[in-house]
C-alpha cells in the first residue's frame, strides 16, 4: 500500500477547548494556531489532530470520532476516569450494554473508550 493516515480532522464548534482536551488525553503537543482552528501533534509515526473551527456541527451524530485504546497497562474505566477529569462527559447515544464508554469532549465532539488494550506497536512498514 502507498498510503499511510497523516492528519484526522475534527470540525469543532470550540476549538481550542478541544486542543486542551485532546492534548492532555492524548500526550499530544500544540504545532500550529490560526483563526480556522489548532493542530496537534504526537508522537512519531501518529497522525496529526487537525481541529477545525466551525458553526455547522452536526448534533444528532458525529460524522467521524475516535476510537481510543488503553495502553501502559491501564483499565478502560482508569482512563474513563481521567478523561473525565479533563472535562470529558459520558454520552447515551442509545448504545445499551456494550464493552465500550462513549464519552464527549468539552466542545462535545464523541468518542469512546474501548475496554481493549491496544496492542503493541508493530514493526515499521517499510514499503
Amino acid at each position: 500500500m502507498g498510503l499511510r493516515l497523516r492528519e484526522i480532522a475534527l470540525d469543532s464548534p470550540d476549538p481550542d477547548a478541544s486542543a486542551r482536551f485532546w492534548s492532555a488525553a492524548l500526550g499530544y503537543r500544540e504545532v500550529e494556531r490560526d483563526d480556522e482552528g489548532v493542530v496537534l501533534e504526537g508522537a512519531p509515526g501518529t497522525p496529526t489532530l487537525l481541529l477545525l473551527r466551525t458553526t455547522d456541527v452536526k448534533r444528532d451524530k458525529t460524522p467521524i470520532h475516535l476510537d481510543l485504546s488503553p495502553v501502559h497497562g491501564s483499565s478502560r474505566d482508569e482512563e474513563v476516569a481521567r478523561l473525565e477529569a479533563l472535562g470529558a462527559r459520558r454520552v447515551d447515544i442509545g448504545q445499551g450494554e456494550v464493552s465500550w464508554v462513549v464519552l464527549a469532549d468539552p466542545a462535545g465532539l464523541e468518542f469512546c473508550v474501548l475496554s481493549t488494550p491496544h496492542p503493541p506497536e508493530p514493526e515499521p512498514f517499510d514499503p
